[in-house]
C-alpha cells in the first residue's frame, strides 16, 4: 500500500504545478472562511481520500470524511466536507478533485473487472501493468489495490519479464531465459512474454516460473493454459492484451492464474467529482 507520508510530499508537488506562487483569481475571497463539500457525481469505488485529508490537514484545514478508500459511493453522495480558509481552498480544489476523480475511476474499474472475473474463476488475479501515467505509478497502482487487484510489477526491479523484444535481440526464448537465469537471484522470479503454444513451452522447459499469453484470444489461451499446466503444473500463467471489463469473463473461464489489463491505467474513465463551497460565519 502506498505510504502516506510520500502520497502526501507528492501532493505538494502537485499543488506547487498549479498553484505556485499563487492562486492570482481566488485573492478575490481572501479573508473568507468557507465549507466545501466533496461531491459524487456518479456512483463508483472511493480511492485517494485516505493521504488527500491528511494533505488538506496540513494546510490547516478541518476534514470530516465520509466514507474511507475502497467504499462505494452513490450519485450525489457526500465523500467529504471540507472546512478553512476560502481563498487556499478554491486554490487546492482542482489538485485534490483531479487524484480522487482519477483514482476513484481506477479502482471502480478494478472492481468490477475483480467481481466479474472471480464470479467464473474465484482463484484469478486482476493485475495492473507498467502502462501508467508517468509521475502517477504510485497511485495508480494504490488504486488497482484498493480496487481489489493485484498491483503487479512497479518497476523493471521487481522482476524478470521477458519480452518480444528482448527474444528478439538474443533469437531465441531459451538463449534469453538461460541468461536470465544467470543475471537475477534466485529470489526474483522469471517471466516470459509468448504469443502462442511452440513459445510457451520452450519457456517452460528452460526454467521460467511464469509465462505471460499476450494478445491471445479466450479459446487459444485455454488451449495453451491446458498443455502448460500437463507439462508442468507449478509454472504460473498470466493473461494480457485488450482485456476490459466487457470480455474479462471469457479470459477467466480459460483458467489463468492472473489476469493483466493496461486498461485499468490508460483506459479509464475518471469519476466526476465537484466541490461545492459556501461561506460559513466564525463566532
Amino acid at each position: 500500500m502506498l505510504d502516506v507520508e510520500f502520497a502526501v510530499q507528492k501532493l505538494w508537488e502537485f499543488l506547487r504545478e498549479d498553484a505556485y506562487p499563487e492562486d492570482l483569481t481566488s485573492r478575490i475571497v481572501r479573508g473568507v472562511k468557507a465549507e466545501g463539500v466533496v461531491l459524487a457525481k456518479s456512483e463508483g469505488v472511493l480511492a485517494g481520500l485516505r493521504f488527500v485529508v491528511p494533505f488538506l490537514t496540513r494546510l490547516g484545514f478541518t476534514v470530516q470524511a465520509n466514507l474511507s478508500d475502497g467504499e462505494r459511493f452513490s450519485k450525489g453522495q457526500e465523500i467529504a466536507v471540507i472546512r478553512g480558509d476560502g481563498e487556499l481552498l478554491l486554490g487546492v480544489e482542482r489538485t485534490v478533485l483531479n487524484l480522487l476523480m482519477r483514482l476513484s475511476g481506477i479502482a471502480s474499474a478494478t472492481r468490477e473487472m475483480v467481481e466479474r472475473a472471480k464470479a467464473v474463476n474465484p482463484k484469478v488475479r486482476i493485475a495492473g501493468t507498467r502502462k501508467t501515467t508517468p509521475g502517477l505509478r504510485a497511485f495508480e497502482k494504490y488504486a488497482i489495490e484498493v480496487g481489489g487487484g493485484d498491483p503487479h510489477r512497479f518497476g523493471l526491479y521487481d522482476a524478470v519479464l521477458i519480452k518480444d523484444n528482448h527474444i528478439a535481440l538474443l533469437g531465441s526464448v531459451r538463449e534469453a531465459v538461460m541468461r536470465a537465469r544467470k543475471v537475477a537471484s534466485f529470489t526474483k522470479i522469471i517471466e516470459v512474454e509468448v504469443s502462442d503454444l511452440k513459445s510457451a513451452l520452450e519457456a517452460v522447459e528452460a526454467g521460467a516460473h511464469a509465462i505471460l499469453l499476450d494478445n491471445v484470444g479466450p479459446r487459444e489461451a485455454k488451449e495453451v493454459i491446458e498443455e502448460v499446466r500437463r507439462v508442468n503444473g507449478r509454472v504460473i500463467v498470466e493473461v494480457s492484451g485488450g482485456i476490459t471489463p466487457d470480455n474479462v469473463v471469457d479470459y477467466a473461464l480459460a483458467g489463468p492464474d492472473v489476469i493483466s489489463s493496461g486498461y485499468l491505467t490508460h483506459s479509464v474513465s475518471a469519476k466526476d467529482m465537484s466541490l461545492e463551497v459556501k461561506p460559513i460565519n466564525v463566532c
